[in-house]
């Protein structure tokens, strides 16, 4: 493989991007130039967002520093944490961490978790909720004069105004609330290099605006550009609360299509909301996960990290995710445009991990693993809202006997000793090729295969925009009849979804109770932010602007859940 990265040997690559001022003096920096600062423990692992994006840009001649889970309730505390490195030179970059901080700390009936997978010792607490606007506070106080950056999933999904379910409140885009000077959505590694080189070439007072996947500040006062949509302003969607899947389903349109950039307004100010920066290409993502991750947790940390377990064996094989469910938020984070990693660079890094010692791979996948290597066939942008629903788009190329072929390669590597998916797989894509769903099963599942039926009840599945019972059915014949002794089907079945009542929820449970079915992983719909089933709920309608009948209390959502709860093991 030819590397598209520029050459490394004027900075090279650290052990890992330093914490704490002797680990600079070490690698012979005065200061960092980027200092990330991140929710989560310090992973240096391509799983974790902050460690893949401080290494791409040390990979591109930034220093970079990376400071995890500062000490958030004490103010002292939390500056002593972020200076540990001194001031920046050009930026502070911060991210809540994997996931929303909400739903990190809180199930779907508002109970408090009590682990937390991504902080040593799995204890709650190192991060705040809200962690995205704690960390902007104290990253403005602890570092005046220098630029303050958010992103990650938690700030890339309330980039508009969107409702709260915690607080059932519409709150407005959290740019305006952290008061930053700029909001990375999506994957950041384009954006968040082009905002280096620029502060880089023109200083602090650089103009920001412009760059793709990026969102800015303005004024209501300011013109309307050309080109440019105006979506329905926060005050408009309160006071009118269907204007909400307005604004969200403009905001899919902007994210899967490219564009244009658009504008909402919140009282006097307003955000501007550029195109998505374009997907890392085949050859920038394998020159990406090709940098040096050590996989394993910061020296300073004197407990496990509960994730890593999992993680330090997982491969990563592409991003986006073609599906478009109306209830997930990943599409609107990476968009459904899917961009896979080369098998050669897939390979170099099973042989990398097993090059130590023999090695089980706990994951070979993503969000959806048997999308890997898909591409569209048109030429013209696509208006569809999902690849795969309501059936497989023509145009789709996702060839399933590619994929299995990869797994065999995998599996023939000295010091492979089994390759497993864990990641989930479409079910009604597998279908399509079924002697090689076959060899899938038989030799790539371990005692648990995840999928996600979500329901039974056809108008609710058309709301989630997933494929219709009969192909789960017919998914479930084949497993039965292929996937030999020791091999479970865990579906992922969704109670409270916008538009379900009692009735749905029981045609359900008898349904699973016939067939002696007691399914493992039942979760309650929570409503996060930025997706259209998020629209639904609060605004009570579907994409059609048609009511729908919604569980809002936690009363009227815990008693569709319990049909199924005696039944299973409840996952919220």
């Amino acid at each position: 493989m030819t590397s598209s990265l520029p050459p490394s040997g004027r900075l090279p690559q650290p052990e890992f991007l330093p914490a704490a001022r002797r680990e600079l003096e070490q690698l012979g920096w005065a200061e960092v130039d980027i200092l990330l600062i991140q929710g989560d423990a310090h992973l240096d692992h391509p799983a974790n967002g902050p460690a893949l994006l401080g290494r791409w840009l040390v990979a591109h001649g930034f220093r970079v520093g990376l400071i995890s889970q500062p000490r958030w309730r004490d103010p002292a505390e939390a500056r002593d944490d972020l200076t540990a490195l001194g001031q920046p030179r050009l930026l502070a970059a911060l991210s809540a961490g994997s996931m929303d901080s909400m739903l990190a700390h809180y199930t779907a009936f508002r109970q408090k978790r009590s682990t937390d997978a991504l902080t040593p010792g799995g204890r709650t607490g190192a991060r705040p909720n809200r962690a995205t606007l704690v960390y902007a506070g104290l990253a403005r106080a602890a570092f005046p004069g220098r630029p303050v950056l958010i992103g990650g999933l938690e700030a890339s999904l309330r980039r508009l105004s969107h409702y709260d379910f915690w607080q059932d409140k519409l709150r407005p885009s959290i740019l305006l609330e952290a008061k930053a000077d700029l909001l990375v959505y999506g994957p950041g590694e384009r954006p968040l290099l082009e905002v280096a080189r620029r502060l880089a070439a023109d200083g602090p007072q650089a103009d920001l605006s412009g760059i793709p996947g990026t969102v800015t500040p303005g004024r209501a006062a300011d013109p309307l550009e050309a080109g440019f949509w105006e979506l329905p302003s926060h005050q408009a969607i309160q006071a009118d609360p269907r204007r909400l899947m307005e604004a969200t389903l403009a905001a899919e349109k902007i994210i899967h299509q490219g564009g244009p950039a658009a504008r909402q307004i919140t009282g006097d100010r307003s955000i501007l909301v550029w195109p998505p920066a374009r997907p890392l290409t085949t050859s920038e993502l394998d020159d990406l996960y090709g940098l040096p991750f050590t996989r394993r947790a910061h020296p300073s940390l004197t407990e496990p990290v509960p994730a890593l377990a999992l993680l330090a064996t997982s491969i990563t094989t592409h991003r986006g995710c073609g599906g478009g469910c109306s209830f997930c938020s990943l599409a609107l984070h990476q968009s459904r445009r899917m961009t896979s990693r080369s098998a050669a660079s897939i390979l170099a890094e099973a042989g990398r991990l097993a090059r130590v010692k023999p090695v089980a791979l706990s994951d070979v996948g993503a969000a959806t693993a048997n999308l890997w290597g898909s591409e569209c066939g048109r030429s013209q942008p696509c208006r569809r809202r999902s690849c795969l629903w309501p059936q497989l788009c023509p145009h789709l190329r996702a060839d399933q006997r590619a994929w299995l072929a990869l797994l065999r390669q995998i599996a023939d590597l000295p010091g492979i000793k089994q390759v497993r998916v864990a990641s989930g797989i479409r079910y009604d894509l597998a279908l399509t090729d079924e002697a090689s769903l076959a060899e899938f099963l038989k030799h790539y599942v371990g005692g648990q295969l995840k999928v996600a039926p979500e329901h039974l009840d056809s108008s609710l599945l058309d709301l989630m925009r997933k494929p219709g019972p009969e192909l789960f059915e017919k998914f479930m014949a084949f497993f039965r009849r292929v996937a030999g002794p020791g091999r479970f089907v865990i579906p992922y079945l969704l109670s409270g979804f916008p538009g379900s009542d009692l009735r749905r929820m029981r045609r359900l449970a008898d349904w699973l109770q016939k067939r002696c079915w007691r399914p493992r992983q039942v979760q309650a719909f929570i409503p996060t932010p930025g997706t259209v089933a998020t629209a639904m709920y609060y605004a009570g309608i579907d994409e059609n602007g048609q009511p729908l009948a919604v569980a809002r209390t936690d009363r009227e959502r815990r008693a569709q859940h319990d049909l199924l709860a005696p039944k299973v093991q409840s996952k919220n």
